[in-house]
């Protein structure tokens, strides 16, 4: 079976993930990112969701997770939950 972890910032808009992948993608650091404004518990973690497998995670988000490049910002991922910005951290 194929394992994955990855980390997410989840807000409430897609304007606001947007502006996060911004700032983001200009340098800012993920997890700093993630504590100050996701509304995931994970935040505490600096958005880090461990490791798991295909089917744990909502279908958009597994979508990504197991077909995205390791180690990119990928997002904003819309769920039932809000806007995610996520990226995967290790996959095998």
């Amino acid at each position: 079976m194929t394992v994955a972890s990855a980390r997410h910032i989840l807000v409430d808009t897609e304007e606001e993930c947007l502006q996060l992948k911004e700032r983001i993608d200009g340098g800012e650091d993920f997890a700093d990112v993630a504590k100050a404004h996701s509304n995931c518990p994970s935040k505490a973690q600096g958005g880090d969701l461990g490791q798991f497998g295909p089917g744990m995670m909502v279908k958009e988000f597994d979508k990504v997770v197991f077909s995205a490049d390791v180690n990119t910002l990928q997002g904003p991922v819309k769920t039932q939950f809000g806007y995610h910005l996520l990226e995967v951290t290790s996959r095998s």
